[in-house]
């Protein structure tokens, strides 16, 4: 099996020639190009010959005639310039996202809301604008005309660098698993297309809005005692709204005084555990009280429908009444975060209840007290609530009567009487 076969290089011909003799087959339309069967007959590989040195492209059927057709003249211009010839087998920039789309999907680190986020900008964006291009046009210009600038013109510049990153996170890591040969967007960064600065957007909450937002809560807790329990838990520690709405009652302790994160519901990928004061204490027993009264004693802390905890979309809804338009559920994150600067908690342990990423180092270097520092903060911002109106929800100070307990009240209003004393008590010790 040494001789050579002059054809016209399709799929097909090659399926026929392999049950022939030929070991190679010498393109007629394309000057150079060659296949070479394997052993088994049932795979080849290809190259380029020019004068007289061999530069093999990939492998069959990974690569397709159609494909190394039409990449030809890009490995030409590759090899004029010094470099190399092998071939991905993947030729359009749509299959590089789609195979980074189903990446992203299987992640079990990303939480649900990277994921969706993810796959809308490939879906929506991404696939429409850049699908049919093949890799290896990829390079600033054609990002500039055919994303970039069309992309700026509809959308926040914020989420037009959104799009960017995903795109370059895609491409290098198609490069490093070794999916590509070269990596077109190496040297491309977001500020080659725009100066505009990526805005940090201000709270529409304040501290002078404090009563008036506890006011609100009271009168949502009266009457949806979930939906103000939810916006306290935010308030009160300043979490998220996916990572708040997933909480499950096994994740919280009473006896521990201690309300944990799974890394899997958390935004960073990194579990987190923050100190229940006095005051959340009270307010959780009481609520848990009313959930039981009204049949629910399920694991999840904010339950949705078919045993699943409220639904991201349920959850905006809450906050789409509450806020009337004026703030969103995120707006009592950046409240929170505010109000324990100006209580003068420490920056780094403000950051930490806040879970933003932090350094390896620092996280280690921290372990030792934090947790302490955590309970310092909250309590001295759950006090400060308190001379807001929290103090007469969860009814741990003064007279716990129902015109003074918010959470009695909700109890009697769904038909079960005032919560006594004695049950606070007995869910105390669990």
């Amino acid at each position: 099996m040494t001789n050579t076969a002059a054809v016209k290089i399709s799929d097909s011909e090659i399926r026929r020639q392999a049950a022939g003799s030929a070991r190679d087959l010498r393109s007629l339309a394309s000057k150079g190009l060659y296949f070479r069967f394997h052993r088994s007959r049932d795979r080849g590989s290809w190259y380029l010959v020019i004068k007289g040195k061999w530069h093999r492209i990939g492998s069959y059927p990974e690569l397709s005639a159609a494909k190394v057709a039409a990449a030809l003249p890009d490995i030409r211009l590759r090899l004029e310039a010094g470099e190399g010839s092998s071939l991905s087998s993947w030729v359009l920039t749509g299959e590089l996202l789609t195979w980074f789309a189903e990446r992203m999907a299987r992640d079990r680190n990303l939480s649900g809301k990277r994921k969706s986020t993810g796959a809308s900008a490939i879906k929506q964006h991404l696939v429409p604008r850049l699908g049919q291009v093949p890799l290896a046009q990829i390079d600033k210009a054609l990002l500039d005309r055919e994303l970039m600038w069309p992309l700026q013109e509809t959308l926040s510049i914020d989420y037009v660098r959104l799009v960017f990153q995903l795109l370059a996170l895609a491409f290098r890591q198609a490069f490093k698993l070794e999916h590509i040969s070269s990596n077109p967007m190496a040297g491309i960064r977001f500020g080659d297309f725009s100066k505009a600065k990526v805005t940090v957007k201000p709270s529409r909450l304040r501290g002078v809005h404090l009563e008036d937002l506890m006011s609100r809560m009271k009168s949502t807790l009266a009457n949806q005692p979930q939906h103000g329990v939810l916006a306290l838990m935010m308030l009160c520690h300043g979490t998220r709204l996916g990572e708040t709405r997933m909480a499950r009652w096994s994740h919280i302790s009473l006896a521990e005084r201690e309300w944990y994160i799974p890394a899997e519901d958390t935004k960073t990928g990194v579990h987190h555990r923050l100190p229940l004061t006095d005051q959340v204490r009270f307010l959780l027993m009481a609520y848990r009280e009313i959930q039981r009264n009204q049949g629910y004693d399920g694991e999840f802390v904010f339950p949705g429908r078919q045993g699943k905890p409220m639904s991201e979309a349920k959850a905006s809804a809450v906050f789409a009444v509450m806020g009337q338009g004026e703030w969103t559920s995120h707006d009592l994150r950046k409240l929170a975060r505010t109000g324990w600067a100006d209580l003068g908690v420490d920056h780094l342990v403000g950051e930490l209840l806040i879970n933003h990423a932090m350094g390896h180092n620092v996280k280690v270097y921290i372990q030792s007290d934090i947790m302490a520092r955590k309970r310092e903060a909250l309590e001295k911002w759950h006090a400060h609530l308190d001379r807001k109106g929290f103090e007469s929800v969860h009814g741990l100070t003064g007279d716990r009567s129902m015109d003074s307990w918010i959470l009695s009240r909700a109890a009697e209003r769904a038909g079960f009487g005032a919560l006594p004393v004695s049950t606070i008590s007995e869910d105390s010790k669990r």
